[in-house]
């Protein structure tokens, strides 16, 4: 069992959020990666994708996600699932907070830039 003390390291913010990395391979788990996410009310981020699923389970607030072409609201208490490889992008429709899962190997790719990447809070 590993124990994980998010540290000052595990924090990085974009100007769209505040991820705080906690489960990961360079923290210890072999096969998931799971973080937090603070979005401040009004931020839209960019359309992307992911090569591994995701679930983003609000904690506070509301997002609109649009993933596939379907747009849904997700609200405190509820969860979202997001299928691999489909173009997705999130608005925050108050400051929210979500934490999300994905299997530890996920690669970002974002429409118009070449190749793909990790993301850095989840590695």
């Amino acid at each position: 069992m590993h124990v994980i003390t998010t540290a000052p390291e595990h924090v990085i913010t974009t100007p769209n959020a505040t991820m705080t990395g906690f489960a990961s391979p360079s923290r210890g788990s072999s096969e998931l990666s799971t973080w937090h996410a603070a979005i401040p009310a009004g931020i839209t981020g960019p359309e992307h994708s992911l090569s591994r699923e995701q679930v983003w389970t609000v904690t506070a607030g509301a997002l609109e996600i649009t993933c596939g072409g379907r747009t849904e609201k997700v609200a405190a208490g509820q969860a979202a699932v997001l299928p691999p490889d489909v173009l997705r992008h999130v608005h925050a429709l108050a400051d929210t907070e979500v934490h999300v899962v994905m299997r530890a190997d996920g690669l970002v790719s974002v429409p118009g830039t070449e190749g793909t990447r990790p993301l850095p809070w989840a590695v």
